[in-house]
């Protein structure tokens, strides 16, 4: 969850300067590392909150602040350096009643000359920020995150497929391979680690999001793991029985028994026919829908076997 400076304060966005200051001065007599040492859990936290006040305490970083909204969007842009630079840390504990920051023995936290914090004396508590500052500095940036919309057979979001696209960045064309999992769905994404933007300043690449979508098919229909296709029979057939064809979606051919008396829109379950599971093992069923048809025309002689049946009670 992305963190909230205010909320680190226990303030909300009305918070007045003085409201600020009074947060902060409680927070900092709570977690600083003189009431609680050798506590890492500690440190982090009185770290976190004198971030936040870096920041809020600042007219013009405060007014950047409320434009991002929140501190993971910030750090995106501002560094720990940007952050903490003009910041006197020693100065306001001072004014709050502390010694110096790290506790017990002079320590002099200064601004650096790339902005964050140094220290002129180690000590426990004395190189937090430095670490954080060296941290932000050797951490490398990640590219920029593409998206890719691509629409696929119904076949191939079953049985899988090896697919290839072509993708421009900066200067150059990419051609990228990557495999169809048997089993996506639409709305599912592919994630190609590593094949998006490029950092320039020597980070990693970003990555690739692929959103799948499923063309529509002229027979099959898909419902999750379940295929359904509609098969026909005339209504002799569906009285007395019959045997059938039915196409299957990895593009075999079954025959099925009909049973006497089937009804319109009947469903016979084919187990093991759908679609493979994406996590996990195992297939769906394919289901064949029957459709009775009732003969719109008939010859005389059919009309008269048909009205023979009817005195039959048929």
């Amino acid at each position: 969850m992305a963190e909230d400076y205010y909320k680190l304060l226990g303030l909300d966005k009305e918070a007045t300067a003085e409201d600020i200051k009074k947060a902060y001065r409680k927070l900092a007599l709570k977690w600083h590392p003189d009431k609680n040492p050798n506590n890492k859990a500690a440190e982090e936290k009185f770290k976190k909150i004198s971030e936040a006040y870096a920041v809020l305490s600042d007219p013009k970083k405060k007014e950047e602040y409320d434009s991002f909204g929140s501190a993971d969007q910030f750090r995106q842009r501002y560094t720990q350096e940007d952050i903490f630079r003009g910041f006197d840390l020693n100065d306001i504990l001072r004014g709050f009643g502390f010694g110096d920051a790290g506790g017990a023995g002079p320590r002099n936290f200064r601004t650096s000359r790339g902005g964050g914090f140094t220290s002129q004396q180690g000590g426990p508590f004395s190189d937090i920020f430095e670490g954080e500052r060296q941290r932000f500095n050797r951490a490398p940036q990640k590219g920029q995150d593409f998206e890719y919309n691509l629409s696929i057979t119904l076949e191939e979001s079953v049985l899988g497929a090896e697919k290839k696209l072509a993708l421009q960045k900066d200067d150059s064309v990419e051609e990228i391979n990557f495999k169809i999992p048997p089993g996506i769905n639409s709305g599912k994404k592919l994630r190609l680690a590593g094949k998006g933007g490029l950092e320039t300043d020597g980070g990693i690449p970003g990555d690739l999001y692929i959103n799948i979508s499923i063309l529509p098919h002229p027979i099959f229909a898909r419902d999750a793991n379940d295929i359904y296709i509609d098969k026909t029979i005339n209504f002799s057939q569906a009285v007395l029985g019959t045997t059938i064809e039915v196409p299957t979606i990895e593009g075999t051919v079954k025959r099925i028994k009909i049973p006497p008396g089937t009804q319109n829109n009947t469903k016979i379950r084919m187990k093991g026919f759908g679609v493979p599971r994406l996590k996990g093992t195992g297939k769906g069923d394919q289901y064949v829908k029957i459709i009775v048809t009732v003969p719109k025309k008939l010859t005389d002689k059919q009309i008269g076997l048909v009205k023979q049946l009817a005195e039959e009670g048929f």
